[in-house]
């Protein structure tokens, strides 16, 4: 299929395969400024693949886009789930992969951007086919997780998938239940599952990353944080504590907050440790980023650079 397209700036191109620019970084970096003037430049649509603001519930503490952005630019998987909506990486990859299909019918070039890195992964790079957990031991893990705590599940995984128990982030209760799960309902490891071969994709990625110094990073997440109490954190976890228990809000910004209600901190402590534990995470994304070669690294400020570079690989393309 060939693409005939007329960008804002620069002669008639064609195109063999539809393009994805994918934007990632760590949070707080200043993904969704350039993502806006990308899609804007291209006339198309923006995919969000921020696991957090999927839930409509979550607008403050995920950054979501304001009602602003959204009528600058149409997005995808925003602010469409309920807390109580079961949503995994492979989900996410099916739907995008079908809402790829439909929009490149009319958009050569689509954005995706945000820094939930399986998310990522799960589109450009394929899940691995893992079956289908039934509601049953769903349930059964979730009850156990509530009664037992995260502790006793991670020891249980030791035994049972020593293997992925080395590397899973034992902090992250998600990944560890559905481990466990797997192994449950199948009698097998979740490690025997987990192929890690790349799919083929109907399309061109081009992946851009961006990247601060460390110190200018902080300044902008602590800032940020700053904002979003200002803009009413508070007051949106209030309105989400009966959900409290909810994988979906065992996330920065919420579970700070949470403890707050609960009486275990006092407010200015609770600020304190999302901004720390929000740095924590940045750091998190960049290791994880790092390791993909496919990334082409920028400042932020370089949009001259960053545009240049994409007229080039979209021309290849």
């Amino acid at each position: 299929m060939t693409f005939s397209f007329f960008p804002t700036d620069y002669t008639r191109t064609q195109m063999k395969k539809p393009v994805l620019i994918v934007l990632i970084g760590p949070t707080g970096v200043g993904k969704t400024e350039l993502s806006l003037s990308i899609a804007e430049k291209y006339h198309t649509s923006i995919i969000s693949s921020d696991s957090r603001q999927l839930y409509k519930d979550l607008k403050i503490g995920t950054a979501a886009p304001t009602p602003d952005q959204l009528k600058r630019v149409s997005h995808y998987f925003v602010g469409t789930l309920e807390l109580t909506d079961y949503y995994s990486a492979a989900q996410f990859e099916a739907e995008v992969l079908k809402k790829l299909e439909e929009l490149f019918k009319t958009h050569p070039v689509v954005v995706m951007t945000g820094g939930s890195m399986m998310y990522v992964d799960a589109v450009c790079k394929g899940i691995d086919d893992i079956p289908t957990v039934d509601k049953e031991t769903r349930e059964l893990m979730l009850h156990r997780y509530e009664s037992e705590g995260l502790e006793q599940l991670c020891a249980e995984l030791r035994v049972l998938d020593p293997e992925y128990y080395r590397i899973v982030d034992l902090k992250n209760p998600k990944r560890v239940i559905h481990a466990l799960e797997i192994c449950y309902m199948t009698g097998k490891t979740y490690t025997s599952f987990r192929t890690r071969n790349t799919k083929e994709r109907p399309f061109q990625i081009i992946k851009i990353g961006l990247t601060r110094d460390r110190e200018e990073l902080y300044q902008r997440i602590n800032q940020r944080v700053d904002e979003m109490i200002k803009e009413g954190l508070l007051e949106e976890a209030k309105s989400v504590y009966a959900y409290k228990h909810l994988n979906s809000l065992n996330t920065v910004g919420y579970k700070e907050i949470f403890n707050y209600l609960d009486g275990e901190w006092e407010l200015p402590f609770a600020i304190e440790k999302i901004k720390q534990n929000s740095r924590i995470y940045s750091r998190k994304q960049m290791t994880w980023f790092k390791r993909d070669p496919e990334i082409t690294w920028f400042h932020p400020a370089q949009t001259k650079e960053i545009m240049k570079f994409l007229e080039e690989r979209i021309n290849q393309a």
